[in-house]
This record gives structure tokens, C-alpha cells and sequence, in this order.
């Protein structure tokens, strides 16, 4: 039987809305696909001009920079989230409201490689935390925002969620 980190979680691991991310991860050992999604993110980042960094596709979208802090803070409360649930917390962990999160991170100030490191610092982190997760940890479920939640589905979560934002920035920023 394949590690519980090979398999994709199964749809009652997660409420419907993130099936939409974990069905753009591909089949195979996240750990392995985390790894290089941040070697693929480093380079995509790394060709974006800074002229473009603050362009917004319509009135009140989010810039890319914006879009950027968005990730690194996804990608820092879901693992938080699978930290938490790993070691077998029982607390409901409340959600989070992006566009409040965007909105007081200032992204826009800082330099886009300047995020770009931080999103691979932050990816790094997130590599280590599920690579030392015992096997029985990654079936381990909590509730967050009112909904409960593997630790395997969160790991997914977090690569899919980055997938679908990259290809909005593929479609609709560059």
C-alpha cells in the first residue's frame, strides 16, 4: 500500500471548494511535487519585470506582487493548519479572509524578488514540516474554518493552490 503522502486525499478529507486545487497536483509523492513546484516558482518569478509586478488586470484585482503575498500567506496558514492537526490539536482553527490579509500585508512596498525569496523560504519550511510528519500524521483531521480537514488534503491544498494562481498570472497578468 502506497504512503499516504503518494495518494491524492480522498473528497471526504476536504469540503468540495479545494478539489478545484487538488485535482491540478499531479499523482505521485507530494513531497517530490512541493519540491519542484519551488524550483518552477523561483524561475517564473525571477522573468517577471518589475513594470509588471504592480499591473492589476481589472479595477480591484489584486497586483501580482498582491497575488504573491497571497500564496505565502495561504501557503503559511495551511501548514500551520497541518502542523497543528498532525500533532493531534483539537482546536477549531478559525478561517481567514484573504482579501483582509492582502489588503495589510503591504505587498506592493516591497521588491518582487524580495517576495520571491520569501515564498521559497517559506516553501523550504513547508517541505521540511511534511517530510518529518510520521505516516500516521497525514491522515490526521482537524476542523478549520468550520470544516474538517486532513493533514494530507492540506499538503495538496497547498500545491494546488499554488498551481491555480500561477495560471492566473500566465492568463490574465502576463
Amino acid at each position: 500500500m502506497p504512503a499516504a503522502r503518494e495518494t491524492k486525499p480522498d473528497p471526504s478529507e476536504h469540503l468540495p471548494y479545494y478539489g478545484k486545487y487538488i485535482q491540478l497536483v499531479p499523482e505521485g509523492d507530494i513531497i517530490s511535487t512541493l519540491e519542484t513546484q519551488a524550483r518552477d516558482a523561483k524561475a517564473f518569478l525571477a522573468g517577471i519585470g518589475a513594470a509588471v509586478s504592480t499591473y492589476r488586470y481589472a479595477p480591484g484585482k489584486w497586483s501580482v506582487k498582491e497575488m504573491l503575498g497571497h500564496v505565502i500567506d495561504s501557503e503559511r496558514v495551511f501548514s500551520a493548519r497541518a502542523l497543528i492537526f498532525a500533532r493531534g490539536d483539537a482546536a477549531r482553527l478559525p478561517g481567514f479572509e484573504q482579501d483582509d490579509y492582502v489588503r495589510t500585508a503591504s505587498s506592493d512596498s516591497f521588491p518582487l524578488p524580495e517576495l520571491a525569496a520569501e515564498l521559497e523560504a517559506v516553501r523550504r519550511s513547508t517541505v521540511f514540516l511534511f517530510r518529518h510528519l510520521p505516516e500516521e500524521a497525514w491522515l490526521s483531521r482537524g476542523v478549520a474554518n468550520d470544516a474538517e480537514v486532513s493533514v494530507r488534503a492540506l499538503a495538496y491544498i497547498i500545491a494546488g493552490h499554488e498551481l491555480h494562481h500561477w495560471e492566473v498570472l500566465r492568463t490574465r497578468y502576463l
